[in-house]
This record gives structure tokens, sequence and C-alpha cells, in this order.
């Protein structure tokens, strides 16, 4: 007897509906899974046979085939346990019921236990496109996948409790999503208050959050650049409803999804290793699976220690700060992240830390620094919008009593101008200043006649980039929507013009 039922599969961000046939024939007892089955599902066989003995049921001596179509796609995780045992059941006659519209997915135990799966959210996305009505998965997976609308997600625990509803008793009911529930977050938020001093630093990183910039930070050992780096997150501007979903999809893909949580809500924060590896960044393996920056997606990646990264890690990042997605080439498939990120990043000025400190001598040959600073080639630090110098905070500032401004408050002024740009790019499919193309440019970034002299005459003296002179104008258009001005004012552009002073040239011929 012949019986057919749906699954879902991933390939990167993407969902795709997977048909499960089921046939059992007379002929030497076997199982036989074809449809290019990956490992994890070949060995879904033996997952299967336990747990149909050890819930009760009739495992079929027969010749057992069980196919997924479609059979070109590659089928990878263990994800199709739970569908093919249904399809079994099915085709035995032990479930009777009508499941053309419903989709099923999980990982069994031995003992008939549904374990949870990755990707179930772009899996329900896909299934409510492909126009089914109800969807089975483990019952620690439900509540993520009841976020999409018009799509009946049904937490199952057992074999033995999906079989009985399937057969009408004990029937299950749908999860329910709301949104106003508490949500898992990535880490606790830090407070800009903690930070004693600092106002160019925190100015910097405002005007960074308000459109999206990176941002590379110098400064000594202790100086808070690490510290400032963690509070990013509690200015960034609040996330839209597609920006969550979109975050949401790549943590479930990754299984990186905080305990408890349904719909990510806080803007990520990543911070890897410097010994992290080219792969571990940028995503990959024989499985595709994405990397810091695609996890970081609509949020924060901080490096700290920028220098002391591996050469080829931090050339992999150059194209995908560009694009905003990654693409993973594999023999048999290609696949692509989004990774609009806000890089921020952190280095010591020399080896030793203490160029230009004001108390502490720098120990560093100038061979020394120079072989130090030559570790950031000239692309990545064109692609870096904002160089800011951390100075050392003094005595008087770290005892001081006075509480600092909040995060509150900072990000009342973010929000603000994250709103002119949201009204300034509507239906373009532009999230921030940081992405404007370059052929809008001109048309976005109006200058007074005062101010382009002012870069006209920075661009020669610094020997900027024509990369390097478009983040200085994205930057101005940020500084004056926090201004609330309609044009880019001599303020603004002097100011977007001192976030370029530590470009290469003018640094190196400065030592």
């Amino acid at each position: 007897m012949i019986s057919r039922l749906f699954s879902m599969g991933l390939l990167g961000l993407e969902a795709f509906v997977v048909e499960v046939e089921a046939d059992i024939s007379k002929g030497l007892p076997c199982f036989d899974i074809v449809g290019l089955p990956g490992m994890a599902v070949k060995e879904s066989r033996e997952r299967v046979r336990a747990a149909i003995k050890n819930c009760g049921f009739e495992y079929p001596v027969s010749r057992i085939t069980m196919n997924l179509a479609p059979a070109d796609k590659k089928k990878e995780g263990p994800v199709y346990d739970l569908p093919l045992l249904m399809a079994l059941l099915q085709s035995t006659g032990q479930i009777q019921a009508n499941t053309d519209d419903c989709v099923f997915i999980g990982e069994l135990s031995l003992t008939g236990a549904i374990r949870p799966v990755r990707g179930v959210l772009p899996m329900a996305i896909a299934a409510k496109e492909a126009g089914f009505y109800r969807f089975f998965v483990p019952a620690e997976n439900a509540r993520e996948g009841a976020v999409v609308e018009g799509l009946e997600v049904y937490p199952v625990a057992s074999v033995q409790e999906l079989a009985d509803h399937l057969n009408g008793r004990n029937l299950l009911h749908p999860a329910v999503f709301d949104n106003n529930e508490p949500t898992g977050s990535f880490e606790p938020v830090l407070d800009f208050s903690d930070v004693r001093g600092q106002p160019e630093a925190k100015r910097a990183l405002e005007i960074a959050a308000s459109g999206g910039h990176n941002v590379l930070m110098i400064g000594p050992p202790g100086s808070g650049k690490s510290m400032l780096a963690k509070r990013l997150p509690s200015i960034l501007p609040d996330m839209t409803f597609a920006e969550m979903i979109e975050t949401t999809k790549i943590h479930s893909i990754a299984g990186t999804i905080p305990n408890g949580g349904t719909l990510i809500r806080t803007r990520p924060f990543r911070s890897p290793h410097h010994t992290v590896s080219p792969v571990g960044l940028s995503g990959g393996g024989s499985i595709p699976r994405p990397g810091e920056i695609s996890l970081a997606h609509n949020g924060v990646l901080f490096l700290d220690e920028l220098p002391e990264f591996s050469r080829m890690a931090m050339e992999v990042l150059r194209q995908p700060m560009e694009d905003g997605k990654v693409s993973i080439s594999r023999a048999n498939a290609t696949v692509s992240y989004p990774c609009s990120v806000m890089l921020v990043a952190a280095m010591n000025p020399c080896p030793c830390g203490y160029f230009g400190h004001p108390t502490k001598p720098c120990t560093c040959s100038p061979t020394m620094v120079s072989r130090y600073l030559s570790r950031i080639s000239g692309p990545l630090l064109d692609r870096l919008d904002i160089h800011v110098e951390v100075a050392p905070v003094g005595f008087d500032e770290l005892s001081s009593c006075e509480k600092a401004e909040p995060s509150a408050e900072v990000r009342k002024r973010v929000n603000r101008a994250r709103q002119i740009q949201n009204e300034r790019f509507a239906g373009t499919g532009i999230s921030c200043n940081a992405r404007i193309p370059a052929s809008m440019l001109h048309e976005v970034c109006t200058i007074t006649e005062e101010a382009r002299r002012l870069l006209r005459e920075a661009f020669t003296q610094l020997g900027l980039s024509a990369r390097a002179f478009d983040r200085v104008m994205k930057v101005a258009r940020t500084i004056a929507d926090l201004d609330g001005s309609p044009k880019i004012e001599t303020p603004h552009a002097m100011e977007a013009v001192q976030y370029r002073s530590l470009d290469r040239r003018y640094w190196m011929r400065e030592l």
C-alpha cells in the first residue's frame, strides 16, 4: 500500500515542500530511503523502527521503500524522522486520517518522544505560502512556528500523542502566539550611563546608531572601547516586524534562538574571538550554515583587537559589508544569507597599546607601529565610516558621582533620526543612511555651497578615496538628520570629516 504526506526541507534561508511517500510490498524485509537523503536521513531508519516498536505499534516485516521528493534536492538533518514514521503508520492502516493539508517535522528518540529541530520559522512561513493549514512540530518549537498567522501549529511531544490526535482521540490544541508575551533575549542590555567620560566616543556611537554606520575605535588598553561597544545595542533603533522575522529565521536555522524565545525583538550583538576562521565569520561547512556576520544581521558585529584577526578573516568581510548578503557556494548548491550589520571594531594604536598616551611611554619602534597598522588593509579601512579616538579616562571623571546620560535618552534621538530616514526611503528598500546607493547619494545628501568647499579641501588634504568620500557624505547626512536639518551644512560636514581623521594615509603621515 502506498501513502503520502508532506514535510519541509531547508536550502539556506529558504524552505521547500518535501513529499514523503511510503510503499510497502512483498519481498525480503528491508527499509530503503531514496530521494537524495543525507547521512542523518539514512540513519532515520533505525530511529523510526525503534520508535514504532516502543510506542506499541506494529512494524511491518516487508519491503519498505520511502521516497523524498523532489529527488534532485539534498535532504539533510533529522527533521524527516517524524514524517517518515507517520507515512509508514499511514501505509499500514494504523493511522487513518486525511493529511493532505498537514505538514510534519521532528526528530525522534528511540522511545517515541519528539525532539526539537532547527529552522521551524522559515519552514512554517513556506508551509503557509504553499497552502497548508496544519503544521505539526516538536512541542519546544511550537511557539516559534505560531508566529505565522493563518497556520495552525500543533505542539507534539510524542508519537503516541500525535497518533491519538489524528485518530480522533485526545485532540491537540494549536499554539497561540501572544505578541505581548515576554521573549528570550541574547544578553542583558547594558546602559550607557555606566560609562564615565568619553563624550566624543559616545557622540560617535550615537551617530553610528542613527545611520547604521560602521565604526573603528582606537585607543589604549582600559580606555573603555569594549565597554562602549557592548552598550551600543541599548541605543539602537527599535526593530520593525520584518526585521524581527528575518533575524529570527537566521537564528532558527542556526539553532541559536534564546531559550523561551519566539520572536527575536532585540538586535543581536555578536563578538567572535580573534581566532575565528574565515568560514566562522562568513558561514559555510558541508551543510552551509550562517556565520557570525549573518548571525549579527540587523544588529552589531563587534571585532575587538581588530589587527589580531587573520588577514583572510578580515578580508572576507569586505564584499558582504558592501552587498548586505553573503553567498556560500558548494558543489551541490549556492545559498545566500543576509548580513546587514553594523561593524564595530576596536584596536590599540600600537602593539604595546600606549602610542600617544599622556602618561605611559610607548615602547614600540616606528617600524613596529607601521607593521601593526598595516595589518588592516586600506579597502577595509575605507568601509569603516567613522574612525574615533578613545582617550584614557582621567581620575576626576572616574571618581565622579554624577550619573551620565542613560541609554533611553540617547535612543529617543536615534529613533527620531531613523524615523526621518524611514520617511525619506519609504518604498525603496533602503533601511538607513549607511545603505544609500551611489545613484541616490547626491539626491539625498543635498549640501550647502560652504560645506561643499570644506569637503573639497578635506578630500585633497586627507587623500580620501572615492569610497571614503561617499562615507563622509553619508555620515554628514546622518548628523544633519540628528539636527533635523534638510540640508548638510558646514557644522555637519566638519564633524563628518573629523571622523575620517584616522584615514590610513593621514595617520601614517603623522607617524
